[in-house]
């Protein structure tokens, strides 16, 4: 192990993830050139503080002065570094409420869960950092790959894959939803933000209201879900109805593409972080997460004849293909 490297990442961890505190998250990531001025404006902070924190980023190396004085922008390794970032950023912050109070949620999970809950848009952010470098890509070959047009995306958290799905295609439309009002206001924010708004519908309501009503789905050419699914596997007729659902509600020749974790996979470059997954899931959110034959064994249940794997798009995680 690289203990150098280790020191790294927690730092650009940190730094990275006061951005997205502060909001100025998307700024830092779009390539273009900005100012601590803008920082200090858009996230509602005094000038010296938004000054101090570009200093802080350029002095670590994650960003450079540009040519116009007094400007900068994200450096050639930035989303590098911010994909690694994400691991930690979603290991010790997004799930800081469970390590925080491991000893009383492994004492009376039930009763601790109701006081300590995690932040929505924390899980989003940290979410999309590791995403974008490895589930996204694969999902994303997968909905073009199919022609999809209109596609819906369950727990879409900040919404960050169907903007990029909107932004490759102008005729393209989108439909997010998600039970967490912190992650739909994200994704309203960046839609606006990245011109998408017009073709992107945000819905704020649970996955397990698909069983009532599944009109908000209804007619998409492609239905995915991303690491969210595993929310609902432990009530066996709930998951079949929502993929039944979702199945009944995909155009003809339409697909369901879920990337979701199994339990403990034991690939070398995969075992420890699908240890920390498995082991937070089953502990602390009473998810048991299925293992790879028994997620297959799931979609042929709801009645997909045709279903195809992907193996380890990122640590313990698969990405399962099933067409209607």
């Amino acid at each position: 192990m690289n203990h150098q490297s280790a020191a790294d990442v927690a730092a650009v961890a940190a730094l990275l993830q006061i951005g997205a505190e502060l909001r100025v998250d998307h700024v830092l990531e779009s390539g273009g050139t900005f100012s601590a001025a803008e920082l200090a404006e858009l996230s509602e902070i005094p000038d010296r503080g938004a000054a101090e924190y570009v200093d802080a980023l350029a002095a670590a190396g994650l960003v450079t002065e540009a040519e116009t004085g007094g400007r900068f922008q994200a450096s050639a390794d930035y989303a590098d570094w911010k994909h690694a970032a994400g691991y930690l950023s979603w290991a010790m912050n997004a799930n800081g409420p469970f390590i925080e109070n491991a000893r009383d949620f492994l004492v009376d999970r039930d009763s601790t869960a109701k006081r300590h809950r995690r932040d929505g848009r924390r899980v989003a952010v940290s979410s999309r950092w590791i995403g974008e470098r490895t589930f996204y890509p694969a999902v994303i070959d997968r909905v073009v790959a199919a022609g999809a047009q209109h596609v819906a995306d369950l727990g879409a958290g900040a919404a960050g894959l169907l903007i990029k799905l909107l932004q490759q295609d102008s005729a393209r439309t989108g439909l997010a939803l998600d039970i967490s009002a912190a992650a739909c206001s994200a994704a309203r924010e960046a839609a606006i933000r990245d011109g998408v708004s017009e073709r992107l519908e945000v819905v704020e309501r649970s996955i397990e209201s698909l069983i009532e009503d599944a009109d908000p789905i209804d007619g998409a050419n492609a239905i995915v879900a991303c690491f969210v699914l595993h929310d609902i596997v432990r009530d066996h007729a709930l998951f079949e109805g929502v993929l039944r659902n979702c199945r009944s509600a995909l155009a003809p020749g339409g697909q369901l593409i879920v990337a979701d974790a199994v339990s403990y996979a034991q690939g070398d470059r995969e075992r420890k972080f699908s240890a920390l997954f498995t082991y937070l899931h089953a502990n602390f959110m009473e998810v048991q997460l299925p293992s790879e034959k028994e997620w297959q064994d799931k979609f042929h249940a709801a009645g997909f004849s045709q279903l195809e794997t992907l193996p380890e798009v990122l640590p313990g995680g698969r990405v399962f293909v099933a067409t209607k």
